[in-house]
Formats: C-alpha cells, sequence, structure tokens
C-alpha cells in the first residue's frame, strides 16, 4: 500500500499537468416548435426548464475537458426525446422503446483562447440502437440524449482540437 502511495505521488509530481478549462454557453430555440419534449405528470414550462438546466449542466461539464480558454457555444434547435408520453394507468408516463428513439439537432461554434474559430456546424444525432447499449453506471435523466452529446463531442468536437 505504502509502495502503491509512493508511485502515485511520483507520477503525480513528474507528469506535466494538462490544464482543462473550457467554458459553454448553451441556448435554445422555442421548446413548443421541439419535436417531442412533452411533459407526463408535470407542468409544460417545469419539464422545459429542468431539461434546459440538465443539457446546459452537461454541455457544460463535458466543456471542462477542453483547454483552458476554449468556449463552446451551442445553440439547440430540436430535440426528440427517447420514449414517447401515453395515457395508462390513470396518468401519464413517458415509455421508452426502441421504435422512439432519441434525437438532437443543434448548431455549435468553438473557439480557441485568442477569439480564433476552431470549428462551427450543424449537429443532427441520432441513435437508432440506444437500448442496445450497454448502460455507464446508474440510471439519470436524460440518459440517452447525454450519450448522444457526449459521443459527438469526444468523437467529433475533440478531434478537431488534437488536429490543430
Amino acid at each position: 500500500m505504502k509502495l502503491a502511495k509512493v508511485l502515485l505521488l511520483s507520477v503525480v509530481t513528474i507528469s506535466p499537468f494538462s490544464v482543462f478549462a473550457g467554458e459553454a454557453s448553451v441556448t435554445y430555440g422555442k421548446f413548443n416548435d421541439f419535436t417531442d419534449v412533452r411533459a407526463a405528470n408535470e407542468t409544460r414550462g417545469g419539464y422545459h426548464k429542468r431539461i434546459e438546466k440538465q443539457f446546459t449542466k452537461h454541455f457544460q461539464e463535458l466543456a471542462e475537458k477542453l483547454p483552458e480558454g476554449y468556449k463552446l457555444g451551442v445553440t439547440i434547435n430540436d430535440i426528440d426525446l427517447a420514449g414517447d408520453v401515453r395515457f395508462g394507468g390513470g396518468r401519464e408516463m413517458r415509455i421508452v422503446k426502441p421504435i422512439h428513439f432519441p434525437k438532437l439537432k443543434f448548431s455549435y461554434a468553438l473557439t480557441d483562447a485568442n477569439g480564433k474559430l476552431v470549428d462551427k456546424g450543424d449537429a443532427e444525432l441520432k441513435d437508432m440502437s440506444f437500448m442496445d447499449k450497454i448502460r455507464r453506471g446508474r440510471d439519470e435523466e436524460f440518459m440517452h440524449e447525454k450519450r448522444l452529446i457526449t459521443d459527438w463531442f469526444e468523437d467529433q468536437l475533440l478531434s478537431k482540437i488534437d488536429a490543430n
């Protein structure tokens, strides 16, 4: 155990530190125009605020992996949540089945610490096999949509930084 602590301490002090402190700002189109952000047994406005809070937080957490000074601006244009809201058992509930896969549309712009545009574009994400994937950790709210965003961020956006 003592050896492990010494090794860990030496690795931490010897290895160069990478500074990650990117930022993200997220704006939203009109929720009433989105494909499916329908609430089940909750007020529409409250549910939309919860979606906004969760998605914004997720983009901000991902942006922390960007180099210091990088800024990611995202405008979410459409959300189609996994599942579909149905009436059953005396109340409405979101039923998640493979036929109702998650889809997201957003535009983005990534700038470096000097304000130079690194990448910008429109993303249209969907995962038709979302239910076949191994779940990472515990279930969390909007996990299928967050996985879409994370996969895009890691596969598409981070590669643009590595190329610069």
